[in-house]
């Protein structure tokens, strides 16, 4: 079999594939995240910003690739999460350029529009790393351009570039030596090389595991829009009221009484609801679910273990909210004047979120270490802020260039401001002063960046040994930025040996903000280990009520 030219058609279904094999092997990707902590970034934001890329090719079906990579990096642009995301979205806004106005390509012209991605990736005002997936996409490119001048078959050359792409993910640990020494290839060149996998595979008419992927996708389109969808329904048709999250840890007694299937659980779970969500794994099983009976579905849940993490929101009342700021943009309807300043701030728990908004923030975007959220949220956030001048603060090294591509969309100045932590974030919005100019206020607020030390305690997600440490699924470990300090199985352990790292002769304040899985006896045998070891320093102790991180340590 052979192909001569590639259209719309054809290509549409390559992103359907790719995007469904991606979306069927997230997990695995999540996997290979160097450090242990309980993130899930790479896979989870390449899959939602792959989703949202299939889901706009969808929906404008077209016989003309050009269009349909247009649709595909519109949909792409929109819908990215993280820096893996990002990568992706300008990788096909490269490619969607070089078939722009063209109804069909030869072999040649797919090759090169491949390597107008990466050009436009590597341009894309980011530093390029050796190592990750701007690697594999480069060395895919290059062997796909190599080939296609002495072969005409497309096929040919995906698959040349996929069995290139394949060998450079291997490579990719002797050119990264985290990933040699945690003994993992780049988790979003792995992602890379699903996409390309599913591309081949349409181009031979063959189908990968598509069926149960499409219903995964579909599960995750539904989690990370239904807000939005609010806008465009009315209260009394909200069939399901309650949007549910909650995450169950599986305990031996009850699961001896309640073996766990996954398949089984998703099926009793649908009975209760809609815009169902399940993903497991040996530990725990994270739920969404549009429910009436919220408390019939934790309850169900608890059949299995303890739950952990519950957020129940009544969508009736977001309905009204969200359609009330959306109204004031509409056409025809009086728009609030400007104000001169706007401050966007990204938290993840509504303790972090309700001091962001104490202290200055107006407009807070949901996210964090496990949702990132997309370009196209903060986009909104943005406008929403209703600002000649909008400051972004995007509180997580994964969401920077996600908030830098927004800026780019927005009509409105917008200003990132680049806090990597939460921590670095409340310092950033201390320091703006409205009395200031934007010019500034940025000066201000990056320069507050590097005068608070970020500490933060989680749990390991696998075994696994950096800088030295030995660490074991389930351990406890302290990070001081992107260093793992501590690891054991004892959380106050850890975190008093995290406390001695940060705090130094020139420390004052530490800021202590406890989450979702600290108790009080955690929290006051901290403070009394601070008030004894560092009696020097003031403490300042906030609920952030954050998950996954019990907690999060600012010193200044």
């Amino acid at each position: 079999m052979t192909m001569r030219t590639l259209d719309g058609r054809r290509f549409a279904d390559m992103v359907q594939q790719g995007a469904a094999h991606l979306a069927n092997n997230a997990k695995t990707v999540d996997a290979l995240n160097v450090f242990p902590v309980p993130d899930g970034d790479t896979g989870t934001n390449m899959n939602l910003s792959m989703t949202s890329g299939a889901k706009e090719v969808k929906a404008n079906a077209s016989d003309h690739i050009g269009n349909v990579a247009a649709a595909l990096a519109k949909g792409l642009l929109m819908g990215a999460r993280g820096n893996s995301g990002v990568i992706l979205s300008q990788l096909f806004r490269g490619f969607a350029k070089a078939v722009e106005g063209k109804q069909a390509v030869n072999s040649f012209e797919f090759a090169a529009a491949l390597q107008a991605g990466v050009d436009t990736a590597y341009k894309a005002g980011m530093k390029p790393v050796e190592g990750t997936i701007l690697t594999v996409a480069k060395e895919a490119a290059r062997k796909a351009v190599e080939v296609a001048k002495k072969e005409r078959d497309v096929i040919a050359v995906m698959e040349a570039a996929l069995a290139e792409a394949k060998a450079a993910l291997q490579r990719t640990p002797e050119l990264l030596p985290i990933l040699k020494e945690v003994g993992v290839v780049d988790s979003g060149g792995q992602g890379l090389v699903y996409i390309y996998e599913g591309f081949l595979a349409a181009l031979k008419g063959e189908i990968v595991s598509a069926a149960r992927a499409e219903a995964r996708m579909d599960d995750l389109v539904k989690m990370v829009h239904h807000q939005s969808a609010q806008s465009h329904i009315h209260a009394d048709e909200i069939e399901f009221g309650y949007c549910t999250e909650f995450m169950v840890r599986f305990e031996p007694e009850k699961l001896a009484e309640h073996p766990f299937s996954e398949e089984t659980f998703r099926r009793e779970l649908s009975q209760f609801g809609d815009s169902l969500l399940v993903v497991a794994d040996e530990e725990l099983v994270k739920v969404h679910i549009h429910s009436e009976t919220p408390g019939e579905v934790l309850t169900y849940g608890q059949r299995y273990g303890s739950l952990i993490n519950i957020k129940i929101e009544n969508m009736r009342e977001q309905h009204a909210n969200i359609v009330g700021k959306e109204a004031k943009t509409l056409p025809g309807v009086a728009k609030e004047e400007a104000k001169p300043y706007g401050i966007v701030a990204v938290a993840m728990g509504a303790g972090v979120a309700e001091l962001f908004r104490s202290i200055g923030a107006h407009a807070i975007i949901e996210g964090g270490q496990t949702m990132n959220p997309s370009t196209e949220e903060i986009a909104d956030a943005i406008r929403l802020a209703n600002a000649e001048t909008v400051f972004v603060l995007p509180n997580n090294k994964n969401i920077v260039m996600a908030a830098k591509q927004a800026a780019e969309l927005s009509e409105q100045r917008v200003i990132v401001i680049p806090s990597k932590t939460v921590p670095q974030g409340l310092a950033a919005l201390l320091a703006f002063n409205p009395a200031q100019s934007a010019e500034q206020n940025e000066r201000a607020m990056t320069a507050a960046l590097s005068r608070v030390k970020t500490g933060q305690v989680t749990f390991s997600v696998r075994d696994t040994t950096i800088d030295g440490i030995e660490i074991q699924k389930g351990d406890y470990m302290g990070l001081w930025d992107d260093r793992i300090i501590a690891a054991d199985k004892d959380k106050l352990a850890v975190t008093k040996r995290l406390l001695d790292a940060l705090i130094d002769e020139e420390s004052e304040i530490v800021t202590i903000l406890y989450g979702e899985d600290a108790t009080e006896i955690d929290v006051e045998t901290v403070v009394a280990y601070l008030e004894t070891k560092h009696d020097g320093v003031e403490v300042e102790v906030h609920n952030g009520k954050q998950p996954l991180y019990p907690f999060i340590i600012s010193v200044e």
